[in-house]
């Protein structure tokens, strides 16, 4: 394994660990993506998830109609107004999932060792014995022996809201399963997950395209979650599609791994899209327990040194009743930091949880710790020798631009950017301080009209570790004379010195172009 670990090599002081942590504007250099739905969407509840760490909304449309989740949008609109704080907007396609609908929405008890059929015939009523799903081909995807797993949507992994199946037989386009664990399914939606059975479904799918065209595009959305993601063609076409919708064609698309195939395939994957979401839920279905752990360090790695942003999910299912988390989850939200992620991802937790700010509070608290205690000195050698020469002309003005800021203990690194690439650069390496992207938007025609970009640029770094940005005013030219510069300059360090991470005397890296030239340059701030 690459990673030797990532912790501080001196010892730490046993008594150190009870002293208090000192509060910073930025709750945790690693972002949290927060799922809004039933328990998270008033204005009073969102302002709170933003104050407490959430930069990435997601919208989860395998639930919910557009209207709702609308309705939810406006109020997150609201929100970023009132606190002031930005947040980009996340929608997660539906993609080749497999679900029982159960119209009545009674709840279904299901007895160990008893039969219960899986059927295509989506007008019979769900009952114990009977269960309508949404996939007419699943007959011809599994055999006898083969494992199904089906939980309430977004289950939690308490086992009494989640069923194992074993196939005893096949009959026609039914499939007769035996019931491993009693378990009770409450609600209309379940989700229905074959171990290390291929699917033929479609990863976008027609209703997914209807939502993106329609909803995705009167709101610009800043990422698209393509759910099981099993090729970099998927990606590919999903590019394609997103490339022929207006501003769309400025959506990151962020990959989610969530079974055998995606993992498969991870390494042209991760080729193709702008960031990746590691599904743990579905994985930890699909693969042996023994081996989750390692199929999360080697994709964190491989993200890491690819320099793109990598999220984990299913982290605090435990909080979804409970104001605090399992000791286990506590050091598992650590360990993701340790391993190199860069956004940790709500779902039931926030989404239907009761505790969705405390909830987003509390992994904030975890990461911010754990990034205290990150080997950064080790990963930047790791990743230098990774890269290996002779490097990019910006890849060794970013990696020299961190070297500086860790030498001269800069409180922060300023970096001057249209369009991010510069600045993700630079969080790539970890920084141990903030980097405030400062976006410089460009004048762009379409020959009718003169539009600014640099809003979609400035909201794509929200999922980006250690990275935190601001729009510059369109007045001033990143690339010009240096007059110009000083100006952009004063307004981001008038920016730190209110957010509280910049104070007299300190030192700070600032990273930008002047003409043709990449200048690193250090300042020390006077009174």
């Amino acid at each position: 394994m690459h990673s030797t670990h990532l912790l501080l090599e001196e010892p730490i002081r046993m008594a150190s660990i009870l002293e208090p942590s000192k509060a910073s504007f930025f709750p945790a250099m690693t972002k949290i993506v927060g799922t809004l739905g039933p328990k998270s969407r008033s204005v009073e509840v969102i302002s709170g998830c933003l104050k407490a760490g959430m930069s990435v909304a997601r919208f989860d449309f395998s639930w919910h109609d557009p209207e709702y989740h609308q309705e939810t949008l406006e109020n997150l609109k609201a929100a970023v107004k009132l606190t002031k704080k930005l947040c980009a907007v996340m929608l997660d396609t539906v993609g080749a999932e497999m679900q029982v609908v159960n119209k009545s929405e009674k709840a279904i008890s299901l007895e160990a060792d008893a039969t219960v059929v899986l059927t295509p015939d989506a007008g019979q009523e769900a009952s114990s014995e009977l269960l309508p799903i949404n996939f007419d081909g699943l007959s011809k995807a599994v055999k006898k022996g083969d494992t199904i797993f089906i939980g309430q949507y977004l289950f939690t992994g308490s086992e009494t809201t989640s069923v194992w199946l074993e196939v005893s037989e096949v009959e026609g386009d039914d499939v007769v399963c035996v019931i491993k664990n009693s378990a009770t399914l409450a609600g209309s939606l379940f989700t229905l997950h074959g171990s290390q059975i291929r699917i033929g479904l479609p990863t976008l799918t027609d209703k997914d395209k209807e939502v993106i065209s329609t909803w995705g595009v009167q709101n610009k959305i800043d990422f698209l979650s393509l759910s099981y993601t099993r090729h970099a063609e998927d990606v590919r076409q999903a590019r394609e599609f997103l490339s022929k919708l207006g501003d769309l064609y400025q959506t990151q698309i962020f990959a989610k791994i969530e079974n055998i195939e995606g993992l498969n395939h991870f390494d042209e994957i991760l080729q193709e899209a702008d960031g990746i979401i590691l599904s743990r839920g579905n994985l930890g279905i699909d693969l042996p327990p023994e081996k989750v752990f390692l199929f999360q360090k080697a994709a964190l790695y491989k993200c890491n040194m690819a320099g793109k942003p990598a999220v984990v999910t299913r982290v605090v299912d435990s909080m979804t009743d409970n104001l605090r988390p399992t000791r286990a989850e506590a050091t598992d939200v650590a360990n993701a930091v340790l391993d190199g992620s860069d956004a940790i991802l709500l779902g039931a937790e926030t989404l239907r949880g009761l505790y969705p700010v405390e909830t987003i509070s509390t992994v904030g608290k975890i990461c911010s710790e754990a990034e205290k205690v990150f080997n950064q000195d080790m990963f930047f050698k790791k990743t230098v020798k990774y890269v290996g020469e002779p490097m990019t002309h910006l890849e060794s003005i970013a990696s020299s631009a961190v070297r500086a800021a860790i030498k001269v203990k800069a409180s922060v690194i300023i970096c001057f950017t249209s369009s991010g690439r510069a600045a993700r650069l630079i969080a790539k390496y970890r920084p141990t301080m903030p980097v405030l992207s400062v976006v410089i938007p460009r004048l762009k025609t379409n020959q009718l009209k003169w539009s600014f970009s640099g809003a979609f640029e400035a909201r794509q770094s929200l999922i980006v570790r250690g990275l935190f940005p601001m729009l510059a005013d369109p007045r001033h030219p990143a690339e010009s004379t240096s007059a110009s510069n000083e100006s952009v300059l004063k307004v981001a360090l008038d920016h730190g010195k209110a957010a509280g991470v910049i104070k007299s005397h300190d030192r700070v890296v600032v990273c930008q172009k002047v003409g043709d030239a990449s200048v690193v340059k250090i300042i020390e701030l006077e009174d």
